[in-house]
């Protein structure tokens, strides 16, 4: 390994905070920047997948993740009385959907072990890039010289040159205790109206305060609806989602206020290099996808731990390495994304009938559900090229 590096992180999140307890565990000497006074997760569930596990069994907090989470074994929707998805894990294998609140949990416990000292208050707002170092430049100053900083400050990134194209639709999203229901604990449940319209119920486990189980609710809207959301009368939203699957009731029975419910929009797009000079971008400050195929949490981790790896080498050396070694397996993901999401998210009539009448039934016919189940899992491909990763 060479030196350690003098290394600044921007960002509190999963990708951010990730790095910062891997770097600070080999060695490197790690500040790690974050705009919130007190640094909080932003949003409700999420699902890592089994590769994205592997990473936090690499920084010795999956039995905890896992012991706030709850495994996942299928993903089934659908559209009318017909099945229309149902992906399953490869054999031995789970999802774990959990709530941010409870990954945020393992992985800042993990940064604080790993001897990484959050800055708070800090807005970044651009770097001064030398020959020899690097400084950060925030609201409240100039910090540094480091030898590399990273940016994993999100889609809020003032520091990305990434231009994401705008999603069509978006989402509200709510997490309520998990209520007396014939739907499973261990499947990700959706509905669809042709897609434009979906509905969607995750268990995500216990937090870290409550022992009780709980779900995240999410309804799809359009740009448009989003727009219109902060005037939409609760009552009415949520007759609507009953009317569309009842089953969701004993949810939205839970919901009594707008404030319980999260708006977000979503984006597309990545950076051909997510590197310039001694900045590089990890995460959602380098790309960008609709959460449909439950990606986004994973490519966080596994950039942090390709960045991690790739620091064992000189610094010129291991930008490149990283980006090479992430390469195929983000532009695969955001392919498929990029295929996918208008099947179940867009005014497309076409797309759900190809959906629920031709791909539906050929995705029963091997080697399809065999590819569709590592698909799920993040690793139709090598996550990290070059390594033996997630293998022992």
């Amino acid at each position: 390994m060479t030196k350690p590096f003098r290394i600044a992180i921007v960002g509190a999140g999963i990708g951010g905070l990730a790095a910062a307890a891997l770097l600070a565990r080999d060695g490197h000497r790690v500040t790690l920047f974050e705009r919130f006074a007190t640094p909080r997760p932003l949003g409700s569930g999420l699902v890592v997948q089994p590769v994205g596990l592997a990473v936090l069994d690499r920084l010795d907090v999956g039995a905890e993740a896992r012991a706030f989470g709850a495994p996942i074994h299928r993903m089934l929707g659908h559209a009318g009385a017909r099945s229309v998805l149902d992906a399953r894990y490869p054999k031995g294998q789970t999802g774990l959907a959990m709530h941010r609140a409870s990954l945020f949990h393992c992985l800042w416990q993990a940064s604080l072990a790993a001897g990484v000292a959050p800055v708070t208050g800090h807005q970044a707002t651009g770097v001064l890039d030398g020959a020899d170092d690097i400084h950060l430049v925030t609201d409240q100053g100039q910090y540094g010289p480091f030898d590399l900083v990273i940016d994993a400050s999100g889609t809020g990134s003032r520091l990305s040159p990434l231009q994401a194209r705008p999603l069509p639709f978006g989402a509200v999203w709510a997490q309520v205790p998990w209520p007396a229901t014939d739907l499973p604990r261990d499947e990700l449940r959706q509905r669809y109206f042709r897609a434009s319209r979906m509905a969607g119920i995750l268990p995500i486990g216990r937090m870290p305060d409550d022992p009780a189980p709980r779900a995240a609710v999410f309804w799809s809207l359009s740009t448009a609806e989003l727009d219109q959301w902060p005037t939409r009368d609760l009552a009415d939203w949520k007759a609507e989602v009953a009317a569309f699957w009842p089953e969701t009731r004993p949810f939205l029975d839970q919901i009594t206020d707008k404030a319980q419910l999260t708006p977000a929009r979503y984006s597309h797009g990545s950076l051909r290099r997510p590197y310039r000079g001694r900045l590089i971008h990890i995460g959602d400050a380098a790309h960008r996808a609709s959460p449909q195929l439950g990606q986004g949490a994973n490519m966080a981790l596994l950039d942090a731990l390709s960045l991690a790896i790739a620091l064992h080498h000189p610094l010129d050396e291991a930008l490149v390495r990283h980006s090479q070694a992430r390469r195929w397996h983000l532009g695969l993901y955001q392919a498929a994304s990029a295929a996918f999401t208008p099947q179940y998210q867009s005014h497309s009539r076409m797309l759900p009938l190809l959906r629920d009448h031709v791909l539906s039934p050929l995705t029963r016919l091997w080697p399809l559900p065999g590819l569709i189940a590592h698909l799920v899992a993040g690793s139709i491909l090598p996550p990290i090229a070059g390594t033996r990763f997630p293998d022992p």
